[in-house]
């Protein structure tokens, strides 16, 4: 370990550029040549804010925290959900953002800087995050399918007069009488028969659909040019990506309350059900939203951050990304239940009967509800830009994880054949769409509904555990504040520290048990999956999991040491505590006085 004082660094990631300006020289990063040392960022803290917006404020706002509060306790399930989010949710926000912030990596380098015995968990983030990418898209592809057909005098889902229409298609705009038993509605068949084409069983893949391939090759078009120049880029595309979603959400908002029935749709929505608070499910539910809808534990916040200035003030940009996160959920629950419960009435039916969750709440229901408005085409073609935007942007935090987890470690290797970062952006982007590729087969939807259960749902909150106790138990909570305050001049609160220590390690373990001790196979729809698919599933799970073991089998063989045990111990030594150790070593040497002086003063 030198001891240099000439040479420490003011923080983990700093480079001659930070020295220069805090000298009051002032230089533009390059960002053209990605294998520069200057790293880029973002061109102004509202980028950095808007891009977390967009990151965070996804589709699960829209189509699960509704039904998920409907069906919770309704409006007694704020309760759980409020308290997650202060106990929970904020407090690793706030530790996420601030380890990007400070060691100014992505989650594979801040992990293995501040822990490396677990840096696998930062490397299992970026598998997350890649999976995540390939099967994310589909929904924006469902959405630009569907955009596409509003430009027509009459929306196709609106009636059966089709050639793939089912049989059992049911127009009840078209005859007054009731609906037989075991029909389908139009909006159901077009999404059914039109856009997925779907085969009864997973074994039945059917063939490509070429129409939803250039589509999805058009959605990674949009994110490849939104995304390949890094920040630079990517802050200026969010001003639109991340703002437009709640315009729409506002005008659906105000429309959806005038219409007749929308005040049995809300009260249906908000009606607390106390009784409901004494289920541990509805807990466990609250604590899975908030990490679902904060990106926590799929590297994004930590990616993000690690392109911030270093002195940014982390804890403001925390309190506001979780204010507005929560708020768009409840603004999303207003605006969706007051449309249902119009449709609800017009259909002659109780909200709990229209009411469902997942992509078919956004792409049956609400094209059903749209189809009795006034001026439908134009409803119908914000409210699938709006999902689009909302995608869009989780879609660039999860590349951009995956790209810089490249940059930032293989550079040497890379560097031989791809001078530019938009090469790397492109090959990621690439390999991708290659990936999403088996969800737009005929029988894609089962292996969408698959790796969206087992590729995220059930390895998210494993790759959580081993984080926060990587960061708040080996390396401290007490010297991450430290670091904090090193940052931004101001230390986190003790309430801060005790979540990191007990308070959020002890929450994720409770889910982890609950999640096990309630699980079962996969079962969508009344069709159960078969047991070979399963398998698949936790295949799946296994890639980002086995990335823990491994990580830590290489940082204890990488590690300095005499013998296993050495080697081990060193493995759970941050190469940041060193550091700090080599500063207060020089800082103590600095504050000696000078014999020369001592001499002279007493002559």
């Amino acid at each position: 370990m030198s001891t240099d004082c000439s040479e420490q660094a003011m923080g983990p990631g700093d480079t001659d550029l930070d020295r220069e300006q805090l000298a009051g020289e002032t230089h533009d990063p390059p960002v053209t040549n990605w294998t520069t040392e200057v790293r880029q960022s973002w061109g102004k803290k509202l980028e950095f804010v808007l891009a977390c917006i967009g990151y965070s404020v996804g589709l699960g706002n829209v189509w699960r925290f509704p039904y998920l509060s409907y069906s919770s306790g309704g409006g007694a399930f704020l309760i759980p959900f409020f308290l997650m989010l202060i106990i929970c949710g904020i407090p690793l926000m706030y530790m996420e953002l601030a380890i990007g912030q400070y060691t100014r990596q992505g989650p594979i380098g801040a992990i293995g800087k501040l822990c490396p015995f677990f840096k696998g968990a930062g490397l299992a983030t970026v598998v997350v995050s890649y999976l995540f990418t390939t099967y994310y898209n589909i929904i924006i592809t469902w959405s630009f399918y569907y955009l596409f057909n509003t430009f027509t005098s009459l929306m196709p889902w609106t009636h059966c007069n089709h050639t793939w229409s089912s049989p059992t298609c049911w127009d009840s705009g078209s005859v007054n009488t009731t609906a037989p038993n075991d029909t389908i509605s139009p909006t159901e068949n077009f999404f059914m028969n039109s856009l997925l084409q779907k085969t009864p069983r997973m074994e039945e893949q059917g063939v490509i659909r070429w129409e939803l391939v250039l589509l999805l090759m058009l959605c990674w078009l949009l994110v490849y040019f939104c995304i390949w120049k890094g920040p630079k880029s990517t802050g200026k595309v969010v001003y639109v990506t991340a703002i437009f979603p709640y315009i729409v959400l506002f005008i659906l908002l105000i429309r959806g309350v005038t219409l007749p029935g929308a005040k049995e749709g809300i009260l249906f929505f908000i009606k607390p059900k106390w009784y409901q608070l004494a289920d541990a499910k509805v807990w466990m539910n609250a604590a899975i939203q908030n990490f679902n809808s904060l990106g926590i534990a799929f590297g994004g916040l930590i990616t993000m951050s690690s392109y911030n200035k270093f002195s940014n003030n982390i804890i403001k940009d925390v309190i506001c990304l979780a204010l507005i996160d929560a708020f768009t959920c409840i603004m999303a629950g207003f605006a969706i239940f007051s449309i249902l419960g119009a449709l609800a009435v017009s259909q002659g039916k109780t909200v709990e009967d229209v009411v469902t969750e997942g992509p078919g709440l956004v792409f049956i229901i609400y094209p059903q509800a749209f189809s009795e408005m006034p001026v439908a085409q134009l409803f119908a073609f914000l409210f699938f830009l709006m999902l689009i935007c909302l995608g869009i942007d989780s879609q660039f935090a999860g590349v951009e994880v995956v790209v810089t987890a490249l940059q930032d470690h293989f550079a040497p290797q890379i560097k031989k054949y791809l001078k530019r970062k938009e090469l790397l952006v492109l090959l990621v982007c690439l390999l991708s769409f290659l990936g999403g590729l088996p969800n737009v087969t005929q029988g894609g939807i089962y292996f969408f509904q698959l790796i969206d259960r087992y590729a995220a749902g059930v390895s998210v909150m494993y790759l959580a555990f081993f984080e926060v106790i990587a960061v708040t138990w080996f390396y401290g909570a007490k010297r991450l504040g430290r670091n904090i305050q090193e940052m931004t001049g101001n230390a986190p609160s003790f309430f801060f520290i005790l979540c990191w220590y007990y308070v959020s390690p002890l929450f994720i373990l409770a889910i982890l048990i609950f999640s096990m001790i309630q699980y079962s196979d996969l079962e969508v729809g009344g069709y159960v999956y078969p047991k070979w698919a399963i398998g698949i599933g936790w295949f799946i799970t296994s890639l980002s999991l086995v990335c823990i073991p491994l990580g830590m089998i290489d940082a204890v063989y990488n590690s300095k040491g005499n013998n296993l045990w050495q080697k081990f111990r060193n493995s759970l030594t941050s190469p940041i505590m060193e550091e700090s150790t080599t500063m207060e070593l020089c800082n103590k040497e600095r504050s000696r006085p000078n014999l020369d002086t001592l001499k002279a003063s007493t002559m």
